[in-house]
């Protein structure tokens, strides 16, 4: 690795700072931003010396792709998890999309601390639109932590697919015999009552990251 300029060294330092407060990388305005640099063309140019030198990797396509190495191994105790588009708190929405309609391909990447998903695997993230679950703390452009499992217990908070609505909801799930209760955290909505046989469970919550004010 060649010694980097003190611009790059203030960039590296913001990057790592800033996944260490916010729990995932910075986008490349927002760098541009915090190092008081004259346009985004600067940053991107900084950037790519800092990952031709290995001290970062990027993705291109994904507005916060930046994964700070050390060496050849990732920055220590984060965990890069997919946003993969959106979940409804409140009236359940027709599928998990991005906001331009397109499934699969993550909105971006989010550098988790590693400690907080306490050892869970393949996660993947989702932004919350509405308020349904606002007496458990999650408000409306908050993002969930998603692990994939159909094997869930009663009262844990989870997506849930209505099979023949075909529509995601987020909610807290309640077995009770003959149906399924979907009950939202918010004492002005009522909850969903489905069969059994018409919700499929996709994961359950592990991890809440609050919107910032």
């Amino acid at each position: 690795m060649k010694k980097l300029s003190p611009r790059q060294e203030s960039i590296l330092q913001f990057i790592g700072d800033f996944v260490d407060e916010h729990g995932y990388p910075p986008t490349v305005r927002d760098i541009q931003q915090a190092c008081n640099i004259s346009s985004t063309s600067v940053v991107d140019y900084n950037l790519n010396i800092l990952q031709r030198e290995s001290y970062l990797r990027r993705s291109p396509e994904i507005s916060r792709g930046i994964e700070i190495l050390n060496g050849s191994k990732r920055r220590t105790g984060t965990v890069a998890v997919p946003l993969m588009g959106y979940i409804a708190a409140g009236q359940p929405l027709p599928v998990l999309t991005s906001e331009d309609g397109r499934q699969g391909e993550p909105l971006e990447m989010l550098e988790l601390p590693s400690d907080q998903l306490k050892g869970e695997g393949s996660v993947y993230a989702l932004r919350v639109r509405g308020t349904s679950m606002i007496d458990a703390l999650i408000d409306d452009g908050d993002v969930v932590v998603i692990k994939p499992t159909a094997s869930v217990r009663n009262g844990d908070m989870v997506v849930a697919w209505l099979k023949k609505e075909k529509e995601a909801t987020l909610k807290k799930m309640f077995h009770e015999g003959h149906r399924v209760r979907l009950q939202p955290a918010n004492s002005q909505m009522k909850p969903i009552f489905v069969a059994p046989s018409d919700v499929e469970i996709q994961g359950k919550v592990v991890m809440v990251i609050r919107k910032l004010s």
